[in-house]
C-alpha cells in the first residue's frame, strides 16, 4: 500500500516567478495524491479532505512526500544558495560567540549560563561566594547535544544547592527526561523520570521533587507527581490529576516557599490549588473554584495570597486574601482595575511591591512601598520598546532586576534601586559587525482599522536607506492570539533586512493584550476576524502612508500567527508580494473536532467549540485550509516540523497540497519540513539562523536584491 501511495504522486509543471521566470528552474513540483476522506460534523455538515492521509507520520509515503517537497524547495531556491550562506554568516557574525548571561544570586551562589565559541547550546554554571570564585559546571549542553538532530535542555538546583535537576528533550515534542546530578561529587544519580513536561519544583527538604506529565496523545498536561530521590520513578505518587479535558495544569512554588501551587487553566478560565510543600500529609485546597471567563493566578508571602485576576476587572486587578480565607468573597483590592492600564504581572518583596503594567501598548514598571504606599516608576525614554521584571530570587532585596530592549536598542539587563531610584546597566547584548544604533530609527504609529479602532504599529528602518515615498520593501509581522502581546523587540538578524532597505513593522493586532484585556476579547472566538482585518488594514496603512511599496509588501507570522497568515492569504492575496507562514495552524475545524490531538479541547474557548453550530460555522468561514479557492495567490513559503507538538506537521502539509491544485498563478509555493525538529524549529543558536537565512533570501530575491 505504501508503494502504491508513493507511486501515486503526480507531477505538475510549475513555472517560475512571473516577474522573473528565468531565475527559477522549470522543474515539476510534487503534488500529493488525492484520496477523498469524508468528514461529517455533528451538525450534518459534510466536508471532503483529500489529504487526510498525510496525518500518518510513520508512513513511508508521507515521509517521502515531505522529503520531495524539501527537495523541490532546494531546487527552486538553488540560485540563492550562496546568498543564504552569506546571510547566515552575516547574522552569525553579529553574535558574540563567547558570551555569558548576567549572574543572579541565590543564597551564596551565583548562577549563570555561558556560550562557547562555535557552541550551539548553553553551558550551565555557578560560582560560590563571589564572581571571582571557581566555576562549577552544572551541565554542558554542547557535550550533551553533540551529534543530535535536536536538543533542548534547562537546569536548576535544589534549595540547598547540592543537587541539580536537568531536563532534556532530544526529539522536539516537548517530552523532557529529568535526571539529577550530585554537585558535591559531580556524579549523576540513578534517578531518571522520562516523559515529563519539563515543569518541576523542589520541596524544601531537598529530596522531594514535584513534576507534571502530559497525556501522550493530546499532550495536555494533566498529572502532577511526587518523586523521592533514590526511588523508582514508576513508584512516584500521583498528587493531582486534572480530569477536565478543557484544562491543562502546571506547578509553581510560592514566593514564601511554603506552598506548592497547582494551576489548571484554559484560555478563558483558571483555578489555583495549593498545599504545604513539605508536609507529606498535605492535601490540595482550592483558592477559588473554576468559573467561566474568570482567570486568576496567585503567589504567597508574609501570610497572604496575592492574586492577579480579571474577576470584575477587564484589565485585571491585584487582590490579597488570608491563607485560611481564600475565596473571592474575602478578596481585598491591592491594585484595583483601571480602564487605562493593563496589569501584566507583579513581584513581591519584603519592602516593595513591583508592578508590571501596560498603558497604550507600552510597558511600565512601578514600585509601591509597603510601609507608606509611596510609589514611583521607571522612565524608559523611547517611543517603542519592551521592558519587564526579570529574575529576582531574593524577596529581601531592595534591588529590582528588569530587562529592556527596543527595535534599535539590544537586549539589556538592569538593576534598579527601589530605595535610591538609580538604574545600573549590567549588560547590553553586544552586536558585532559594526552595528551603530544611531543608523536606525524606530517609530510607533496608530493605524485605523475598518471599524474605527486604532491599532498600534511598531516600525523600524535604517535611516539612510529609507525614503517615505512608497518605494521601500516592507516586512510586516504579527501574532494576535491567546492574549500574547507582541513587543517591539530587538533582533540582530533583522539588520540584514534593514541594511538592504527593508522597513520592518510589527502590527499589534487584536487577539493580543497590548491595549488591555478587551483587546484580547475582541480578537478571539466569534470576534476572531478582527485579528485578520486589523492586519490587512495595517498593511493598507503602511502602503497609504508610504512606509511600504504596494508591490513589495511581505507578511509573516507563526503558529497561531500562521493562522493569521493563512486567513489573509485567502482574504487579500492581492495585497502581498509574499507570505511566510511558520508552523501555521491552518486546519481549524478538523483540529478542533479531533479531541485526540493537541490544540483541541482546552482551546475551545480561544477558537470555538465545533459542537456549537454558531461557533462551528464561524470557524469554518475563515479556516484557511477550508477556504482555499481557485484564484491567484502570492508567493508562499511555509515551514513546519515533523515532530511539532503544538501544530501538527500535516496542517501546513495539507494546506500546501491543496493550494498546489487550486491556485491559478505561477508564483512560488514552497514547503520546508524540518525532519528533526518540533514547533520551535531548529535547536541551537546557529542552526536556527539557517532557517532565518532561507526566509530572508526568499523575500530579498523576490524584490530583486542580489547577493
Amino acid at each position: 500500500m505504501k508503494k502504491i501511495l508513493f507511486l501515486s504522486f503526480v507531477l505538475a509543471f510549475v513555472a517560475g516567478c512571473k516577474n522573473n521566470e528565468s531565475k527559477y528552474p522549470s522543474v515539476a513540483a510534487p503534488v500529493a495524491m488525492v484520496k477523498a476522506h469524508e468528514i461529517t460534523s455533528k451538525h450534518g455538515d459534510k466536508r471532503v479532505d483529500n489529504y487526510f492521509w498525510l496525518r500518518h507520520r510513520e508512513d513511508t509515503a508521507v515521509v517521502n512526500y515531505l522529503k520531495a517537497e524539501n527537495k523541490y524547495l532546494d531546487t527552486m531556491m538553488a540560485h540563492t544558495k550562496a546568498f543564504q550562506e552569506k546571510l547566515f554568516l552575516e547574522m552569525k557574525g553579529r553574535i558574540k560567540e563567547k558570551d555569558e548571561s548576567v549572574p543572579y544570586k541565590i543564597d551564596d551562589f551565583f548562577y549563570y549560563t555561558r556560550v562557547e565559541e562555535g557552541g550551539e547550546y548553553p553551558v550551565y554554571c555557578r560560582k560560590k561566594g563571589s564572581l571571582e570564585g571557581a566555576e562549577e559546571i552544572i551541565a554542558n549542553g554542547n557535550e550533551m547535544g553533540k551529534g543530535r538532530g535536536y536538543f533542548s535542555m534547562f537546569a536548576s538546583a535544589s534549595p540547598n544547592h547540592n543537587i541539580a535537576t536537568l531536563a532534556v528533550d532530544t526529539v522536539g515534542r516537548r517530552f523532557y527526561t529529568l535526571s539529577f546530578k550530585d554537585m558535591l561529587t559531580g556524579k549523576m544519580l540513578a534517578d531518571r523520570i522520562p516523559g515529563t513536561t519539563g515543569n518541576f519544583e523542589w520541596a524544601n527538604n531537598n529530596k522531594t521533587v514535584f513534576y507534571s506529565k502530559q497525556d501522550p496523545n493530546t499532550l495536555r498536561s494533566d498529572k502532577i507527581y511526587k518523586h523521592e530521590l533514590g526511588t523508582e520513578a514508576s513508584k512516584d505518587v500521583l498528587v493531582f490529576e486534572e480530569k477536565d479535558q478543557t484544562l491543562s495544569s502546571y506547578i509553581g512554588k510560592s514566593r514564601s516557599k511554603k506552598f506548592l501551587l497547582v494551576q489548571s487553566g484554559r484560555t478563558d478560565a483558571s483555578v489555583v490549588r495549593f498545599m504545604e510543600i513539605d508536609n507529606p500529609k498535605a492535601t490540595l485546597k482550592v483558592i477559588e473554584p473554576l468559573k467561566e471567563n474568570i482567570q486568576y493566578s496567585a503567589d504567597h508571602m508574609n501570610g497572604k495570597f496575592y492574586i492577579r485576576t480579571n474577576a470584575d476587572a477587564t484589565n485585571y486587578r491585584l487582590v490579597s486574601a488570608e491563607e485560611t480565607k481564600t475565596g473571592k468573597e474575602n478578596w481585598t483590592d491591592v491594585i484595583p482595575n483601571r480602564d487605562d492600564k493593563f496589569l501584566e504581572g507583579f513581584e513581591l518583596f519584603n519592602d516593595y511591591l513591583a508592578i508590571q503594567e501596560t498603558a497604550e501598548g507600552l510597558a511600565h514598571i512601578r514600585m509601591i512601598k509597603w510601609a507608606d504606599q509611596s510609589e514611583h516608576s521607571i522612565d524608559f525614554g523611547e517611543p517603542a520598546y519592551v521592558a519587564g521584571i526579570s529574575t529576582n530570587p531574593d524577596p529581601k532585596s531592595t534591588t529590582l532586576r528588569y530587562y529592556y530592549q527596543s527595535m534599535t536598542t539590544p537586549a539589556s539587563q538592569y538593576d534598579y534601586g527601589m530605595d535610591t531610584k538609580e538604574k545600573k546597566l549590567l549588560k547590553e547584548q553586544e552586536v558585532l559587525g559594526g552595528f551603530d544604533r544611531a543608523n536606525y530609527q524606530t517609530e510607533r504609529v496608530m493605524a485605523t482599522s475598518r471599524d474605527g479602532v486604532k491599532v498600534p504599529v511598531s516600525i523600524v528602518y535604517r535611516k539612510d536607506k529609507f525614503k517615505k515615498d512608497g518605494s521601500n520593501a516592507c516586512f510586516q509581522y504579527a501574532y494576535g492570539s491567546y492574549g500574547a502581546s507582541m513587543v517591539a523587540y530587538f533582533s540582530s538578524s533583522r539588520l540584514s533586512l534593514l541594511d538592504r532597505g527593508f522597513v520592518y513593522a510589527i502590527a499589534h493586532v487584536r487577539g493580543g493584550q497590548e491595549m488591555g484585556g478587551k483587546w484580547y476579547e475582541d480578537g478571539k472566538m466569534l470576534k476572531k476576524k478582527n485579528t485578520f482585518n486589523d492586519f490587512i488594514d495595517v498593511s493598507e496603512f503602511l502602503i497609504n502612508e508610504k512606509y511600504a511599496a504596494k508591490d513589495k509588501l511581505f507578511a509573516n507570522g507563526g503558529s497561531a500567527g500562521g493562522l493569521l497568515m493563512g486567513a489573509i492569504t485567502n482574504m487579500r492575496p492581492d495585497l502581498y508580494k509574499g507570505i511566510i507562514a511558520d508552523v501555521p495552524f491552518v486546519d481549524v475545524i478538523s483540529t478542533m473536532e479531533d479531541e485526540t490531538i493537541p490544540l483541541t479541547t482546552f482551546e475551545w474557548k480561544e477558537w470555538g467549540n465545533p459542537n456549537v453550530k454558531e461557533e462551528y460555522d464561524y470557524m469554518l468561514s475563515y479556516s484557511p485550509y477550508d477556504n482555499v479557492a481557485k484564484k491567484e495567490y502570492p508567493n508562499l513559503l511555509v515551514t513546519t516540523g515533523l515532530q511539532d507538538s503544538q501544530v501538527q506537521y500535516w496542517e501546513p502539509a495539507k494546506w500546501v497540497a491543496k493550494l498546489r491544485t487550486m491556485k491559478t498563478d505561477k508564483n512560488l509555493l514552497l514547503l520546508k519540513t524540518n525532519m528533526e525538529a518540533g514547533h520551535g524549529g531548529a535547536s541551537g543558536r546557529f542552526e536556527s539562523l539557517k532557517e532565518e537565512a532561507l526566509m530572508y533570501a526568499f523575500v530579498l530575491d523576490l524584490v530583486g536584491v542580489k547577493e
